[in-house]
């Protein structure tokens, strides 16, 4: 098991890894939209949210050699299902076919007030 970690992701708000890979496969923690640089929310609603959630992720798969095209299973977590279809808008810029699986579900609350969190699993070829 291996810890990975960028700062070109939001660093760990508690006891966490930003991901974990563990042989061929890499865990990322749920990413919500805060801006590395500024370590704050970025501007805007879902869209602005979706796309910097899916930015942190694809900056921590960078680290780990990886790209979102090795992407197998994402699960998105949003403060409200009426943002779906704008989610998903957004969400299509960053993945291509074959799409990894998804799960999406509304949850009552996200950290610090988020509209949306995204964690992901990838494969990276065998070492």
């Amino acid at each position: 098991m291996k810890a990975i970690s960028t700062k070109k992701a939001p660093a760990a708000i508690g006891p966490y890894s930003q991901a974990i890979r563990v042989g061929n496969l890499v865990y990322t923690s749920g990413q919500i939209p805060i801006d590395p640089a500024t370590g704050a929310f970025v501007e805007g609603g879902i869209k602005e949210q979706t796309r910097q959630s899916l930015t942190n992720v694809r900056a921590i798969l960078s680290e780990a050699g990886l790209a979102m095209s090795d992407v197998v299973k994402t699960t998105v977590f949003m403060a409200d299902m009426n943002d779906f279809a704008e989610m998903n808008g957004v969400y299509a810029e960053f993945f291509a076919e074959p799409y990894p699986a998804r799960s999406a579900v509304a949850v009552k609350t996200l950290p610090k007030g988020a509209l949306v969190e995204i964690e992901v699993v990838a494969e990276a070829a065998k070492s």
